[in-house]
């Protein structure tokens, strides 16, 4: 979230309005609904999570153990649990 001036970005007639409810302070103004992005889309780490899970899933139906994987993936015994006992 970065500091904007309001006279620069906003027409005269709308500052002087805003100006009858609040002068000299700070206001967030949100984004509209359905424009906020997830966590991790903007970034693909997202992305890059599903395809790990995916690819852990999958060596898990082939015959690794959950201790092998853990130890593969640097992830805790409880964590590769979650992921290969998930519905996704």
């Amino acid at each position: 979230m970065k500091y904007v001036r309001g006279n620069v970005i906003f027409p005269e007639n709308l500052l002087k309005e805003i100006q009858e409810y609040i002068q000299g302070e700070f206001v967030y103004i949100p984004q509209k609904d359905g424009a906020r992005k997830l966590w991790g889309e903007k970034s693909g780490q997202r992305e890059q999570l599903a395809r790990r899970n995916k690819e852990i899933r999958e060596k898990f139906k082939i015959g690794q153990s959950i201790d092998r994987l853990s130890k593969s993936y640097h992830l805790s015994h409880d964590t590769i649990k979650k992921i290969v006992y998930s519905n996704n």
